[in-house]
């Protein structure tokens, strides 16, 4: 499996975009000042199957770490890949909030 997906930000829809074959994987997100909220994860089962959970979210941390601002994951699945991953990504929490 290829880790260097291309995510896309559709700024319209407000939501990260990883689109393989016919399946299309979003993260809705809500920006607020210098915060972006991840507020739903959606991913067809197959996509899930594949193994591109993890995939998609690490590049979606990574280009909002690119960005500059923090993330705060409202969405459970988001949630718990941050708590599992904690140590690599809590940088991206805004100060005084704890996962």
């Amino acid at each position: 499996m290829i880790e260097d997906v291309e995510i896309t930000d559709n700024e319209f829809l407000r939501q990260f975009e990883l689109e393989v074959g016919d399946n299309l994987a979003r993260i809705e997100y809500a920006l607020q000042d210098r915060k972006i909220f991840l507020t739903k994860y959606d991913m067809p089962q197959d996509m899930e199957d594949q193994g591109f959970r993890d995939i998609f979210i690490k590049a979606v941390f990574e280009e909002v770490r690119g960005r500059g601002i923090s993330l705060v994951p409202t969405s459970p699945e988001i949630a718990s890949f941050m708590r599992k991953n904690r140590r690599k990504y809590r940088d991206l929490l805004p100060v005084g909030i704890s996962i």
